[in-house]
């Protein structure tokens, strides 16, 4: 090959400053596809304001593919949520959402599912905003049976606010308001919500996102008050706080909870320096509970309550 070939032979690399890479070297390249989950998006509301690491992202992204798979259009979905990160999410889905006040997300859900009992609705909670000044409206809309699902991210910690303790926060973890350690026993939100009457109940992980798509859409089709819990982590207030690593760190900290995981990410050698603390103690995943009752629109005989 010629000194002169090589000037001529195009070389790899970002294009020249000004110059996007759809029309790099004067020729016009098509623009790859967008995923489907994005169709769902209010490209508008972007960026998002998840920290980087945050498991929050994580599930929102699998809710997303979950849906798409489904709905080209989300016009017969409502989300409804309070306060919180988690909470927030919804407001970046593009649909009819309600972003509402701390705790009352299943109050103005269970309105909205009276209203309009042909609409799709779902909570998005955290275990703050659901368990502990929304605990109340938890237990009795599991109690009524109202149709709808709720989606609860659980990360333990008030990522928010503070970081200060929460219902689910484990035995000696450090928070704002606990610099000694926790020293209250934790919620396990979903046997608290078998107990108070939901017909459907299940638990996944932010690690497992084919999982939770599978729980979560199970969830969708429930006909009665379906709840699904999806631990995720904090990066900054629970994982900072208690030297637990970064995001990649938590997420194999929940993998390694499982033996036989375990067992495979020990035997890699580029993850023999992982930390191997659980972040929280071994749980059950995937249904936990699944039955059949009336639901509270059907008992009230309200029009489109069977669709």
């Amino acid at each position: 090959m010629t000194l002169e070939s090589l000037k001529k032979t195009p070389t790899k690399g970002p294009p020249p400053r000004g110059e996007s890479p759809a029309t790099a070297g004067g020729t016009t390249l098509p623009e790859p596809p967008p995923s489907a989950e994005k169709r769902l998006l209010r490209h508008g509301m972007m960026p998002h304001m998840l920290c980087p690491g945050c498991g929050h992202g994580i599930v929102f992204e699998a809710m997303l593919r979950a849906l798409a798979s489904r709905y080209e259009q989300l016009d017969d979905v409502a989300f409804v949520a309070g306060i919180g990160c988690s909470s927030r999410v919804v407001g970046y889905i593009d649909a009819c959402t309600l972003h509402t006040t701390h705790g009352r997300p299943l109050t103005f859900a269970t309105g909205l599912k009276l209203a309009r009992p042909e609409l799709k609705v779902v909570v998005v909670t955290g275990d703050g905003d659901g368990l502990s000044i929304g605990g109340n409206h938890l237990i009795h809309a599991a109690r009524r049976n109202v149709d709808l699902t709720c989606v609860l991210f659980n990360n333990e910690i008030y990522g928010m606010t503070g970081g200060q303790l929460a219902p689910t926060t484990i035995p000696g973890a450090y928070t704002s308001t606990s610099p000694q350690g926790n020293a209250e026993s934790p919620f396990d939100a979903a046997r608290l919500v078998e107990a108070a009457g939901a017909t459907y109940v299940a638990r996944a992980q932010s690690y497992r996102t084919r999982e939770f798509e599978d729980l979560f859409l199970r969830a969708l089709d429930h006909k009665g008050f379906s709840f699904v819990e999806v631990m995720t982590d904090c990066t900054e207030y629970f994982g900072r706080t208690n030297r637990l690593g970064n995001g990649a760190d938590l997420l194999f900290s929940q993998a390694r909870v499982e033996p036989a995981i375990d067992a495979d990410l020990a035997g890699r050698s580029t993850l023999k320096e992982v930390r191997s603390t659980p972040v929280r103690p071994v749980l059950e995943m995937g249904v936990l509970h699944e039955s059949s009752r009336p639901t509270l629109e059907e008992s009230m005989k309200l029009s489109g309550a069977g669709s």
